[in-house]
């Protein structure tokens, strides 16, 4: 039997116990999960505790969590015109803290900026240009869709910035497509507008935070996984499944992106040290060179812990790595490890650049093996 078999088939062993023992699940799956039978979208979905290990429990969760998303959609994306019944008083020309019109239309402000980001998510696949099996029953009508409301001939362009614990925007972005997406017609959904909806209505239930530019490229990668699982049942909600998880992950890593807690353990500057310290103590030749060169964390690290690698590699090596990162029992402490094995594995370039070609060189990391990158991370003290 092949080693891939053999993987297969303990996994299949751990998955089907009446209650999943979590500790050997991470055990499992820091080696990566195989890419088969749907067993990394049941792994992260685990592993981010949207599923907890009593397996009789899963039924009943789903359906709830299914039917409470169906109600998000509902009151949230929905206008108001036609929520509204005949008797109701509101106007889409009323500017009071009351009406829901006002709400509307300020909501369109964060709405464009999603609505300019999903449109070139992961352009190295086409999968995100591609219908949906399952369009939303709600907004099957071209009227109802949310790219409609942010039209270029319906609302001017709005600039998302960073302030307090509200948005930030991130201008690191580099895997983009060159051209937008186009929308499908009615009665169908392009899978990029699926994701527009998550975001949205994430946007609209944490208001403290909103959206900030980036997330389209945390929540893209569960989106792919979720709404590519071979199981029909499991794909007709990836949308609300994909919510719900990409919910409990930003609960996770949300000090990243919040202003004021930045100098926070958690939060970026924070994660930033620990990458600067950890280099510090593997090689400290690399890191006096940085140093010296005064090449700090910020100008390449920002990027790479904020959006969980998700622009350093393609694709499949993006959820290769956060297979690893979501089994790690102290989470992200892995990915300051798997950062500071990238630099390492530069060491002979970085030692030997200027300041402009290391600048250069980390901020556009080179293709490499990733389970070179995983293998000198997991080796790390």
């Amino acid at each position: 039997m092949s080693l891939y078999k053999i993987r297969v088939a303990d996994l299949e062993n751990i998955l089907e116990q009446e209650e999943v023992d979590l500790k050997a699940l991470r055990s499992f799956c820091f080696n990566g999960i195989p890419d088969c039978n749907g067993f990394r979208a049941l792994g992260w979905k685990l592993l981010l505790g949207y599923l907890g290990p009593r397996k009789v429990s899963w039924t009943t969760k789903l359906a709830k969590q299914r039917e409470l998303y169906k109600q998000f959609v509902k009151e949230m994306v929905i206008s108001p015109g036609e929520q509204d019944g005949p008797e109701c008083i509101d106007h889409p020309l009323s500017d009071g803290p009351e009406s829901n019109w006002s709400t509307f239309f300020k909501d369109n402000e964060v709405l464009l900026q999603i609505d300019k980001d999903v449109r070139r998510l992961c352009p190295d696949i086409s999968f995100f240009q591609q219908a949906t099996e399952f369009p939303c029953e709600f907004v099957n009508e071209r009227e109802r869709k949310l790219h409609v409301r942010v039209a270029p001939t319906t609302l001017s362009s709005a600039n998302v910035e960073r302030k307090g614990i509200g948005m930030t925007k991130i201008n690191l972005i580099t895997k983009r497509a060159t051209e937008n997406y186009e929308a499908m017609d009615a009665g169908q959904e392009a899978h990029w507008e699926v994701v527009e909806r998550i975001l949205f209505l994430y946007a609209k239930l944490n208001p403290g935070q909103g959206y900030v530019q980036g997330m389209n490229e945390i929540i893209g990668p569960i989106y792919y996984v979720f709404a590519s699982d071979p199981h029909l049942e499991y794909r007709r909600y990836a949308e609300a499944d994909c919510f719900f998880c990409f919910t409990a992950l930003m609960g996770e890593i949300r000090d990243f992106f919040i202003k004021t807690l930045d100098e926070s353990e958690g939060g970026i500057k924070g994660m930033m040290a620990k990458l600067s310290n950890l280099l510090h103590e593997q090689d400290s030749e690399v890191w006096e060179r940085l140093r010296d060169q005064e090449l700090y964390p910020q100008y390449y690290s920002f990027r790479w812990l904020t959006l969980l690698l998700s622009q350093e590699f393609p694709l499949p090596d993006v959820l290769r790595i956060w297979d690893s990162v979501f089994a790690d029992d102290k989470r992200y402490d892995f990915l300051i490890k798997i950062c500071c094995a990238m630099i390492l594995l530069l060491r002979e370039q970085i030692l030997e650049n200027d300041f402009a070609n290391n600048v250069k060189l980390l901020q556009n990391f080179p293709a490499m093996d990733i389970n070179l990158v995983l293998r000198k991370a997991t080796n790390l003290e």
